[in-house]
């Protein structure tokens, strides 16, 4: 069969499955869940891959999972992604108890990748195609509940904060080739953005240590973290004319605990912050400055910081061969350059940066979503745009890369240089990774 007539036949596979593609987004999106506990959305989402007859790996960095769909021949190892965990927003109408909603789309992610899944297995396509194709429910992708993760890392049960930088540690992305995912973004009358580039940034965990006494008639004798670590703030503020236009950064700290009680000097005063940038040199640029700021902070006041750094993500880079394939394929489904943002500037962050940086990768964006990522008026309006479309350009792409003994994916292949080996990725987190206390030795 010719590439262009397996494309139709997979196309028109998930055209008639898209009742139980959408289905299954909605079914996902009822129990939302944060990350690295996202039991209950494996567990679905598992279901639904081992109805496709895949062999599944459960589990994986906690809460993750792999399917596996093996071509007619050997060839490369393509996956697709999709991100299991929901955001935090209260306010939004749909959240559950905990204040989970999936607010960012992911729902739409997981449901997208089983759709692309779907069309490739049940078409028949596989046979056709020279390689493997894995479809990777990753977890905790939102960078929140530090606590909690801190406490998972303590216990030995991760490395690291992001799934997706777990996932590369324990080996899940050691024989894969190249990767693709979608992402939801409410873009108006548009369809997909294709070729994203976004900030990658270092995650901050920030303590104040002071002396308590009682705020009303002995304040003197007291040491207030507080004013230290508004002080910080402020520090961090006056540093914004130094960082250089091109890095994009955006720093961003909130206190998270304030003091313990009203009447009483505060002591123990926390806070948590991202710094965020373009490319690492200015991440780590801005990170020195903000910790310079936060000690400052501490020395005004006569109290002790100690601050702690965690591996962020890094940026998207671009892929334009992957890129190009993508686009194709939606022209191929019947869209115009109309339809199409070419390039867009996001100083968001995504751990699907990191992929980028060791292989050949693309993050889409699709439409058919309003509101803004993470808000109480985010909502899917248009589900052909949101799943149906990205589901059959994945699957589409996958075919162009695999087909004809995988020569399209050679060529990707043959021009990528990654930025970084996985040697060097892990190298470069560890050294972010870091606590230290200021001043030193008290």
């Amino acid at each position: 069969m010719d590439k262009e007539t397996l494309k139709r036949r997979v196309a028109e596979l998930i055209e008639e499955e898209r009742e139980t593609i959408i289905a299954a987004g909605k079914n996902i999106y009822k129990t939302p869940e944060y990350g690295y506990k996202e039991f209950e959305t494996s567990r679905k989402l598992v279901g639904y891959f081992k109805d496709l007859g895949l062999e599944v790996e459960e589990n994986i960095a906690i809460t993750g999972m792999k399917a596996v769909a093996r071509g007619g021949a050997e060839g490369p190892h393509v996956a697709v992604l999709g991100e299991l965990d929901a955001i935090s927003c209260a306010n939004h109408q749909d959240a559950v108890e905990t204040g989970a909603v999936h607010a960012c789309g992911h729902n739409i992610q997981v449901a997208g990748m089983f759709g692309a899944a779907l069309g490739l297995v049940k078409s028949g396509a596989l046979e056709a195609l020279s390689g493997q194709v894995s479809f990777i429910g990753t977890p905790a992708e939102e960078f929140i509940e530090l606590e909690y993760r801190d406490e998972l890392r303590a216990a030995g049960k991760i490395t690291y904060f992001g799934g997706k930088q777990e996932l590369i540690a324990r080996g899940h992305f050691d024989d894969v080739d190249m990767a693709m995912m979608f992402h939801a973004l409410d873009m108006g009358d548009k369809a997909m953005l294709i070729g994203p580039e976004s900030n990658g940034f270092i995650g901050k965990k920030i303590r104040y240590i002071g002396k308590e006494s009682h705020a009303g008639s002995a304040p003197e004798q007291g040491i207030n973290a507080l004013n230290a670590a508004t002080l910080g703030m402020n520090n961090i503020h006056a540093q914004r004319d130094t960082f250089k236009d091109s890095d994009r950064v955006r720093v961003h700290p909130i206190i998270t605990k304030g003091g313990d009680i009203v009447n009483s000097v505060p002591a123990d005063v926390r806070m948590e912050s991202y710094v965020r940038a373009r490319t690492i040199d200015g991440m780590l640029d801005a990170n020195v400055k903000v910790d310079r700021s936060l000690k400052a902070g501490a020395m005004a006041i006569g109290a002790r910081v100690e601050i702690t750094s965690i591996p962020g993500y890094l940026p998207i880079l671009r892929n334009h061969d992957l890129d190009d394939l993508f686009r194709d394929n939606l022209f191929f489904l019947g869209l115009t350059r109309e339809d199409l943002i070419e390039g867009g500037d996001f100083t968001g962050s995504f751990d699907f940066g990191d992929i980028s940086h060791i292989m050949p990768a693309i993050h889409p964006m699709a439409g058919g979503v309003v509101g803004n990522l993470h808000t109480r008026d985010f909502a899917t309006v248009d589900e052909n745009r949101a799943f149906i479309l990205p589901a059959k350009a994945m699957a589409l792409t996958v075919i162009d890369l695999l087909y004809d003994q995988a020569q399209g994916a050679g060529r990707v292949l043959e021009n990528f240089k990654p930025k970084m080996t996985k040697a060097t990725y892990l190298d470069f987190l560890k050294s972010v990774d870091r606590k230290e206390t200021y001043p030193a030795g008290e």
